[in-house]
């Protein structure tokens, strides 16, 4: 199974869905069709900064040892960002307590989004052309 990896760090990584569509419960943002969980809205603004800025900084230890050849301190540092995303609502359990399912990274046209998804219009469909993987 190909491992999927969230889009590189945007707003989105703060809870801003930014450029990328936002679902409207606040939950997903989508990048080329695949649906993206938020960060937990609870968080506050210095937990939340203090959480992007401890996960950037994983992902240049990440890129500094993949440039190093450092496989160990690469897999340290997967690890740090695997943490801090869970932190952050991102990765894990739902942050969410309503009992709703968590569709995080599936297609959204494949999820009670689809509806919401297709009124995007030309953004949608220009947005899912890219992806060429199968939900």
């Amino acid at each position: 199974m190909a491992r999927l990896s969230a889009p590189a760090p945007t707003s989105a990584a703060t809870g801003d869905a930014g450029q990328y569509p936002a679902t409207p419960d606040g939950r997903y943002f989508v990048v080329c069709g695949r649906l993206w969980r938020l960060s937990n809205p609870v968080l506050g603004s210095a937990e939340r900064t203090r959480l992007v800025d401890r996960l950037m900084t994983a992902r240049r230890a990440i890129a500094a040892a993949k440039g190093s050849g450092d496989t160990l301190a690469a897999r340290g540092a997967r690890a740090e960002v695997d943490r801090t995303k869970r932190a952050l609502g991102e990765r894990g359990p739902a942050w969410w307590d309503d009992g709703a399912p968590d569709y995080n990274r599936h297609m959204a046209r494949n999820t009670p989004y689809a509806e919401w998804f297709a009124a995007l219009g030309s953004h949608a469909s220009s947005s899912t052309s890219n992806d060429t993987r199968r939900s």
